[in-house]
């Protein structure tokens, strides 16, 4: 059986801190499905359309890895679609793990073959959470050390939009 992993997430923009998670699993698992999950409660910067955009740039080079979005559904249902045996959760500090720890009890209980593994990422990325990012970003401040030069100009390009309107 081989191990494949799913890193769902809003992913709004894609962080460094994500990149980090995403290389951390790729030594855990054969093949990495990054999914964009739409998440009702949160509001978003980039539509679903510039977020794969981005994501697919990002992880272009890596090997093993495929980007998809659930648009609905249950994330437990899409990781049995996918053959899935884990889902990747990076956690960041203790307050993420409450949350997701809640999240892996009820996917195991909709799911009883999938794992979910919180993997932590570089400490040089414990406070880079992609609200803050977006939030860095367009009020002009430099985020260029959290986030690839790709998703830094789509960025610039959001910021510029919004001073035009």
């Amino acid at each position: 059986m081989s191990r494949k992993a799913i890193y769902p997430g809003t992913f709004d923009p894609f962080t460094n801190g994500h990149l980090d998670v995403l290389e951390r699993a790729l030594n855990i698992f054969e093949h990495v499905d990054v999914v964009l999950a739409e998440n009702s409660q949160k509001q978003t910067l980039f539509t679903v359309d510039e977020r794969l955009e981005m994501i697919r740039e990002v992880v272009r080079d890596i090997p093993n890895v495929n980007v998809d979005v659930l648009h609905d559904g249950l994330l437990a249902d899409y990781a049995r679609q996918m053959g899935a045996n884990a889902i990747v959760r990076g956690v960041r500090q203790v307050k993420d793990f409450e949350y997701e720890f809640q999240m892996s009890l009820l996917n195991r209980h909709l799911y009883p073959e999938v794992t979910t593994v919180f993997l932590m990422p570089n400490v040089k990325y414990t406070y880079v959470a992609s609200t803050i990012i977006r939030e860095v970003a367009m009020l002009g401040g430099d985020v260029s050390k959290f986030v690839h030069p790709f998703v830094l100009d789509k960025l610039s390009q959001k910021r510029a939009e919004r001073r035009a309107h």
